[in-house]
């Protein structure tokens, strides 16, 4: 997984630097500055000289040796240890190095630490006592250069407050990176044009590299101070795919650089002293992005997510990346979710809810005892108030997990010891128990526990984490007795992440840890209340001028852990699970959604049309032309077909309803009921009966049979927009800011008794209406206004379910997904919008340069007719414009397409319908 595939890169470069140095010797927050060729000379008698080949490495806190031969430790002399410093020789320095060379330094100090013997990673050894080395440079010439350097850290070290400290340490760094540049020799070709050059940092875990970024016309450069572990790394920015900003520190200085779609390990990881230059890197490569790349929000991953396009691991990958956890940043890393809570049963039951861990609630909620104690406290607790003394996720949780493979950031991050053997990760079910009755202990996982790698819970690498209480050594991580192997283990684990019932309830792990229930009297609510300092925004480090206190308040943040960046502020949609019929097969909005049963019969015809029509809507780019008629005098504004596709109706701005038929290629009608504009059309079943909406206020039917207007419905006072028509009712919208639902069935001859209309419900709303829509089950109707809001209704009882103000002009056209999960609606203002049915939250939103003012969908790609008369598809997953069709001269007023989706028709402006052919 992500920290796995981190930890192989880095040994790739290892191998290109031949060390077994890393920086991950070097203490938290601590610089390697610069390395020397040297001999470390050791006396072993009073006459012997012994010389040991390697490297010295000048750090900011130490002095590291790391010798050529791998039998020989790595030594690491911690400058605040060091008593005198100085060139070899002088101040008495001891007599049995008297046959030193004249390029030795000198350096007596009161402890060492022992590294890396043999190549075997293990709890650094610790030598005390008054000891002198003395360290042959091969160059003796940079020896007063080096002490000097030396004294001037040693100085540093032994400063009293730990702000002085960092302030003079970051000083000596900066004067480092001003009196050096990039090398533009490193420049992948004599033709590349330099835009930017600045100062920065290289992050990975637990540590950073100064030096030089570069960006030119082609590439992206970073030139370490130190040439450590590669003089450059460059990545070509047509490779790059994703560009994101980071905190880091809590401050907005961070920016990620990913080669991959959907790898949550980046390229490179890269931290600037300065926010300008942070932002105008990224500017840059976001321009060069945008004709390469599309951009992702958390509301388009959402929506590929709900409706099954991205499995519950990958979206949760995303999520993590939009929320600023990076495998680079262990005090940020990804957090996942536990969903199992049986570790003790022989089988796992995935079809059983008892199962699963309970997803609407935190860890430290999970066990009622220990919550109601955590409360009690929470509510004696003075201001700042928080209920959970530690976080879900910070440095020291993720090392517990990956000690068996990452050994080195453990002993970094605890100053060159593992931890306690019975305290180490030694069980999963110890640990499940643990967080569900430890009076601390709230971790979540992270997504090692979901990927394919078992090198975690095994110890591979046989190293030696200790002995626990019971006298057994730690070695490979316990499993339940329901996994075979590491391997079934996470097989099982997989499986379970993607379950129905985690896919159901999902979305309430989401609201805790990235949405709405993060932070506020939601997080309360729901228990979810962390110490603020966790919290983005919870401490502003530029108000604190104190440098002591900045820097306990940086690092007390950090080992801390850090809640991921707020994504949602609104409940998050659940996602459309297989096991579930569509809302379309519910009588209500609130109605339980239930398996109806099905024949075999029917359930196979079903899955016939289903196929037909993926199959064309997999193929709606390969749309062609295949008739046009001029038949209007007017701009064209609605289209019904009769069911056998023979006849098809039109209304116009020209005041006229006309009947073509399809087969003898004529017109055969045309019906004008007053001299004002028609709005739209639609057929009733059983073909008899064509109804038209008009400027004029009224609905006009009109019989086919016998060629004569049948009925009008005088219902409205002001022009009537749209009409929709389900189940013998009639729904109206209009310009007098109304949509109003009638009950009744027209006349059946003409001349008889007109019928009254009943009306059964009026939706009220404060602007005009220009357009409706039903989902399939006519339980849901959304509207759209002049002035650019979407209503969603619930029918059953006439009541206003979202109002969503999305588009800054008139809205076009709205309509449900054949699931009646999601609304797509567009604007005068260009854009395409979806928004979730039950929350009522925008989750994605497309914008083109011109009005689309009509479209059809399957609730993944949209044909949307635009304002110039082209055709467009659109991918809304992959937030994309996949076709471009020519049509209309004039603007797509109004598009129809058969149940099949295999033949569509449209009309425009230029006053023509055209009809259209699939060709595949």
């Amino acid at each position: 997984m992500a920290f796995i595939r981190k930890k192989q890169q880095e040994q790739q470069l290892q191998l290109y630097s031949k060390e077994r140095f890393s920086l991950l010797l070097l203490n938290l927050e601590e610089y390697y500055f610069e390395q020397h060729t040297a001999n470390h000379v050791q006396h072993n008698g009073s006459q012997e000289e012994r010389k040991i080949r390697g490297s010295l490495k000048i750090c900011s806190k130490s002095v590291i040796f790391e010798p050529d031969a791998i039998s020989q430790p790595i030594i690491k002399i911690p400058l605040r240890d060091c008593i005198k410093i100085g060139k070899h020789g002088e101040n008495g320095a001891n007599q049995h190095f008297a046959k030193a060379k004249s390029g030795g330094i000198s350096l007596i100090f009161s402890q060492v630490y022992f590294i890396k013997e043999h190549n075997i990673v293990a709890p650094y050894k610790i030598e005390r006592g008054k000891m002198e080395y003395v360290f042959e440079l091969d160059v003796s010439g940079k020896v007063e250069d080096v002490v000097e350097t030396l004294l001037q850290l040693h100085r540093a070290s032994c400063l009293d407050k730990l702000g002085d400290q960092t302030a003079m340490i970051t000083a000596i760094l900066q004067s480092r990176l001003a009196r050096t540049s990039f090398d533009k020799n490193r420049f992948q070709s004599v033709s590349e044009k330099l835009h930017m050059e600045c100062k920065a940092e290289m992050v990975t875990p637990l540590v950073t590299n100064p030096g030089h970024v570069c960006i030119t016309d082609t590439n992206l450069y970073f030139q370490p101070l130190n040439g450590y572990p590669k003089p450059v790394v460059q990545i070509t920015l047509q490779d790059v795919r994703r560009i994101y900003k980071r905190r880091h520190g809590l401050m907005p200085l961070g920016l990620e650089v990913f080669c991959t779609e959907d790898n949550l390990c980046s390229d490179i990881y890269l931290k600037f002293y300065e926010s300008q230059d942070r932002d105008d890197l990224y500017f840059y490569i976001a321009t060069y992005l945008e004709h390469h790349v599309a951009e992702h929000t958390a509301e388009s991953y959402m929506l590929q997510w709900q409706r099954g396009h991205l499995s519950n691991y990958q979206y949760l990958l995303h999520l993590n990346n939009l929320a600023d956890r990076s495998c680079n940043d262990l005090s940020q890393y990804p957090v996942f979710p536990w969903v199992i809570s049986d570790y003790y049963s022989s089988e796992l039951d995935l079809s059983n809810p008892a199962t699963f861990r309970d997803l609407s609630k935190p860890v430290g909620a999970l066990n009622k005892e220990r919550l109601e104690r955590l409360l009690i406290r929470y509510e004696e607790m003075p201001e700042p108030k928080f209920m959970y003394g530690s976080h879900y996720s910070s440095p020291g949780y993720v090392l517990f997990y990956l000690v068996r493979i990452a050994p080195e950031y453990m002993l970094c991050l605890q100053n060159g010891r593992f931890d306690n053997a019975d305290r180490m990760f030694n069980s999963i079910a110890e640990t499940w128990k643990n967080c569900l009755d430890g009076a601390t202990d709230f971790k979540e996982l992270i997504p090692e526990f979901y990927g394919d790698d078992v090198s975690f819970l095994v110890n591979s690498l046989k190293l030696d984490l200790g002995k626990r209480q019971g006298g057994q050594m730690v070695d490979d991580v316990e499993l339940p007795l329901w996994a075979s192997s590491p391997e079934d283990f996470l097989q099982k684990s997989k499986e379970a992440l993607e379950s129905n019932y985690v896919s159901e309830h999902l979305h309430e792990w989401i609201d805790l840890i990235f949405g709405y229930k993060q932070k506020g009297s939601d997080a309360v609510g729901a228990h979810n209340v962390f110490h603020p300092l966790t919290y983005e925004g919870g401490v502003d480090l530029n108000s604190i001028e104190d440098p002591d206190e900045k820097v306990a308040m940086l690092t007390q943040i950090l080992e801390f852990g850090q809640t991921p960046k707020q994504l949602f502020v609104t409940p998050h949609p659940r996602r459309i699970t297989p096991k579930f019929k569509s809302l379309s097969q519910t009588s209500s909005y609130n109605a339980p959604i239930v398996d109806s049963p099905v024949s075999p019969g029917e359930e196979s015809f079903e899955d016939l049309t289903e196929e037909s029509k993926t199959l064309a809507w997999n193929n709606i780019t390969k749309l062609q032309l295949h008739e046009q008629y001029k038949i209007h005098k007017e701009a064209v504004t609605g289209i019904a077909v009769s069911c056998n596709g023979s006849s098809v109706f039109t209304t116009s701005q020209d005041s006229t309803l006309k009947m073509f038929s399809k087969e003898s290629k004529m017109l055969q009608r045309s019906i004008s009921f007053s001299n004002m504009a028609l709005s739209s059309c639609l057929l009733l079943p059983g073909d008899a009966t064509v109804i038209s909406s008009s400027w004029d206020n009224n609905v006009y039917f009109y019989s086919i049979a016998f060629g004569r207007r049948q009925d009008t419905l005088m219902g409205h006072d002001d022009a009537v927009s749209k009409i929709c028509w389900h189940n013998d009712r009639l729904y109206s919208a209009s310009w007098d800011s109304t949509v109003k639902v009638w009950s009744g069935v027209p006349a059946e001859m003409p001349g008889t008794k007109k019928h009254q209309f009943d009306l059964l419900a009026e939706l009220e709303h404060e602007v005009s209406v220009d357009t409706i829509s039903l989902n399939a089950a006519s339980t849901l109707l959304v509207s759209g206004t002049k002035e650019g809001t979407v209503n969603i209704w619930d029918l059953a009882t006439a009541t206003l379910l979202h109002q969503i103000p999305c588009h800054s002009g008139t809205v076009c056209d709205a309509a449900f997904s054949p699931d009646s999960r999601h609304v797509l609606s567009t604007g005068a203002d260009g854009c395409l919008n979806v928004i979730d049915v039950q929350t009522g939250m925008l989750i994605s939103s497309l914008t083109s340069d011109e009005p689309q003012r009509c479209f059809i969908w399957d609730g993944n790609s949209v044909l949307s007719g635009s304002q110039s008369g082209e055709l467009l598809v659109w991918d809304l997953l992959g937030a994309k414009i996949s076709e471009r069709i020519q049509g209309h001269t004039g603007a797509v007023t109004c598009i129809w397409m058969n149940e099949q989706c295999s033949s569509i028709i449209t009309g425009g402006e230029d006053r023509q319908i055209m009809f259209w052919k699939l060709q595949y």
